[in-house]
């Protein structure tokens, strides 16, 4: 939806709101009109619910609200003495039209000093649960995520598996996009290993379903840092339709929100206003060869041509810090190491069983069709590309 369709649709919910509770707020000593006022009507609800008025921010932060608005709803029955299992259990399940049982039907009272300590064992650990899920999507969202490895692209400056804390703030963090969506979690459920929101990814559905509708515009926090040239940065990927990133061959494209595409952790070579082209397997900006921070190192693959016997990938790792994956390439027991360094590279020439070693090169001005963009007007391939 655009911006304008969700103020209406939050006009809508403010009149859903006040048409459900003011006189609820004529019990607690306010006034009808304030049940209706946007924004105004959930600060003086935080006062009759004796909680704080920063509940109120909560309430408008996509995906942490899916959580307090229950929280509210039990809140503003228990406020007004409603506060068995059986009324929380209908607060929620009515997706908080029961209070507007409570506000018509039942003859109740404002209590202003209730107790807010849990009752029992169980409403205390319900409780602290709760409070660390929002505290930490609070803090995953908008500041500070944790982040795997998953691949090997910046192998020897990251290694896979490597755990990261990436800083979301400094840029100025995203706000979610889908919201409707599991808290914590990025596309996919723990141990389910289904989708972790609620989106079709039906690509031929993409502008028909309902679902999608309920996305948000893209909108970002300012920050206070720009990106620099090499510096290591974690993004959604741009043209992913993956189900699975370690799978790719599943039996169609599975189509994402922008938020929910799968994370990438890469270096930025290119900034805007920059020129990139790739020369010979070489990055040029702006026309000169890049130069990458002292832990980088490049990487370039070979064929290699054994004499004899075969090699093992446990000797590669520990003599010639080899990690990635090689293997056998043609009849010809020709073997075809995708990646490996310059250092490396020259300890490996003088391994006994080493006949031959040819780099992989593509030759200029020939089309490789898995390259960006996939056009034909461009002849770019993965040693000669651009310049853009």
């Amino acid at each position: 939806m655009t911006l304008m369709q969700w103020f209406i649709f939050f006009l809508i919910i403010q009149a859903i709101h006040g048409l459900g509770t003011w006189k609820l707020y004529i019990k607690a000593g306010r006034q009808a009109w304030e049940a209706f006022v946007p924004v105004y009507n959930a600060i003086i609800l935080m006062k009759i619910l004796n909680r704080s008025p920063w509940w109120t921010i909560l309430l408008f932060l996509p995906i942490i609200n899916l959580i307090m608005f229950p929280v509210v709803w039990v809140e503003t029955a228990r406020s007004f003495g409603k506060n068995t299992f059986l009324d929380t259990f209908l607060a929620v399940i009515t997706l908080g039209f029961y209070n507007y049982y409570i506000n018509y039907m039942l003859d109740v009272e404002h209590i202003k000093d209730r107790s807010l300590h849990p009752k029992s064992a169980a409403g205390d650990w319900v409780n602290s649960i709760l409070f660390a899920i929002v505290a930490a999507t609070l803090v995953h969202t908008y500041f500070i995520q944790p982040y795997v490895i998953p691949s090997s692209s910046l192998e020897k400056s990251l290694l896979v598996g490597d755990f990261l804390f990436v800083s979301k703030f400094h840029f100025g963090a995203r706000f979610p996009m889908t919201t409707i969506a599991a808290p914590m979690v990025h596309d996919t459920l723990p141990v389910l290993k289904k989708k972790s929101y609620l989106f079709s990814d039906d690509f031929n559905k993409r502008k028909t379903s309902w679902l999608n509708k309920l996305q948000l515009p893209y909108l970002r926090l300012p920050g206070f840092e720009k990106i620099d040239r090499n510096e290591i940065v974690v993004f959604n990927s741009p043209a992913d339709t993956l189900y699975d990133m370690n799978n790719p061959n599943v039996d169609r494209n599975y189509y994402k929100p922008i938020d929910k595409k799968t994370n990438l952790v890469k270096r930025c070579v290119g900034i805007a206003g920059d020129s990139l082209e790739v020369r010979n397997g070489y990055v040029f900006i702006n026309g000169k060869q890049n130069e990458l921070p002292d832990r980088a190192q490049l990487q370039f693959s070979y064929f290699v041509q054994p004499k004899t016997s075969q090699f093992s990938p446990k000797q590669m790792k520990e003599m010639y810090d080899i990690t990635d994956g090689f293997g056998i390439a043609n009849p010809q027991n020709t073997y075809y190491f995708s990646a490996i360094t310059d250092l490396a590279l020259a300890k490996f020439k003088n391994h006994p069983n080493v006949l031959s070693i040819t780099p992989n090169k593509e030759e200029k001005g020939i089309r490789n069709p898995r390259i960006f963009p996939h056009n034909q007007n461009y002849n770019w391939n993965n040693d000669f590309f651009g310049p853009v």
